[in-house]
């Protein structure tokens, strides 16, 4: 590697799921290289304007300038907001010294891009979704390398392009319990199940529609309490303002005396621990021998990446993206896909019994999503970006 110092460039956020792989990604390249000088480049309103400073790391802002989708004031508006925003990244640029633009989806990446490209700077994409956005498909173009979490993603880069399936940059929660699964999982499973009060000797589900929840898996798994916990020991995250619903569906199938939240004193008979929300989501995936879950691309590839089997029920809206991102996972049989219009209480009672019932189905179904996954994509990408600095 060079003496010279690199100059690094992390574009991206607006959510989590474009935040937390950069985070990543930079966290792996201060790892290689502790001397390298890395930015990010984001929006003052994402969430990146309180997580890239928490973790660390400087952060550069410019104005959202969102593609136009439809004629109208704002579409009138655009190619002023893009010459200003992109006036703005070229400053950010050669004051950083950029010797490389990472992207990772997002508004602030599309403008740093276009500019990187204009500069002769190298572009590096990160594509997280198995079908890429808008900002992703302009920056293939101007690419030197991409690295995706999935094959097939849609993107078209040139022909000097380097394109290949990396993983998602897990984060670090994620990817130190990944590395623990990998010498000791059941002493992971121990650690995890002690942390949330629950008996690691016992099977254990785990249900989460995200942070806002998931209206219908809910109810179907709620309404199921009674059948589902002759099997397992349930773990439902309901969701911001969706608990007493849970609880109340619960008590109906299976009685008051079963539900309990989470790390509260472990009562006989008290199976069912809810919660609206888990910080330390590391610790239910330690222990599940099943998720039951949406199929976004973040926890597609953390369950993946940690060989945990999984029921998945894509966000029925759009195009139907989260049916993508669990698609090639099933194919390789690392996990159960159901429409969200097929996932009631019925089919629940039908289903997931019987795969409790068998351990080693849950088995085979961990090691396939096992062998699917890929741990190390932060440091595959840091070494790709420090590559290019020092060329």
């Amino acid at each position: 590697m060079s003496n010279e110092t690199a100059h690094i460039v992390l574009a991206g956020g607006g959510t989590a799921g474009h935040v937390n792989p950069l985070l990543a990604v930079a966290d792996a390249i201060k790892a290689i290289d502790p001397q390298a000088q890395v930015t990010a480049l984001g929006t003052a309103v994402g969430l990146e304007a309180s997580l890239v400073p928490q973790a660390g790391y400087e952060l550069e802002t410019i104005e959202k300038v969102p593609f136009p989708r439809r004629p109208n004031k704002a579409a009138l508006m655009f190619p002023f907001k893009w010459r200003k925003e992109t006036r703005k990244v070229r400053d950010i640029l050669e004051r950083r010294k950029a010797q490389v633009v990472v992207g990772f989806g997002g508004y602030a990446s599309a403008p740093a891009y276009a500019t990187a490209h204009k500069m002769g700077i190298p572009v590096v994409i990160h594509e997280q979704n198995a079908r890429a956005g808008m900002a992703n498909k302009l920056g293939a173009r101007w690419s030197t390398f991409i690295g995706t979490a999935y094959d097939n993603t849609g993107l078209k880069p040139a022909d000097t392009t380097h394109m290949e399936r990396v993983g998602l940059p897990l984060r670090p929660a994620i990817a130190q319990l990944a590395e623990q699964l990998e010498t000791n999982r059941q002493q992971a499973r121990i650690d995890g199940a002690n942390a949330l009060g629950l008996d690691p000797d016992r099977p254990i589900v785990v249900v989460t529609g995200g942070s806002l929840g998931a209206v219908s898996l809910n109810r179907a798994v709620a309404q199921s309490a009674r059948e589902l916990l002759d099997h397992a020991q349930i773990v439902h995250l309901t969701g911001k303002g969706k608990i007493d619903e849970v609880r109340e569906l619960v008590a109906q199938s299976a009685g008051q005396d079963v539900l309990t939240g989470l790390g509260d004193e472990s009562v006989a008979g008290r199976d069912y621990h809810v919660a609206q929300y888990l910080e330390r989501i590391d610790y239910a995936f330690a222990c599940a021998d099943l998720v039951i879950c949406r199929s976004g691309a973040g926890s597609v590839s953390e369950l993946t990446a940690l060989g945990v089997p999984a029921i998945y029920v894509p966000l029925p809206i759009g195009n139907g993206e989260q049916r993508f991102n669990a698609e090639p996972v099933v194919k390789a049989g690392g996990g159960i896909m159901v429409a969200d219009r097929d996932f009631t209480a019925d089919w629940v009672r039908e289903h997931v019994p019987p795969l409790l019932a068998d351990p080693k189905a849950l088995h085979e179904l961990g090691d396939k999503a096992w062998e699917y996954g890929i741990r190390d994509a932060a440091q595959r990408m840091a070494r790709e970006i420090l590559r290019l600095a020092n060329a």
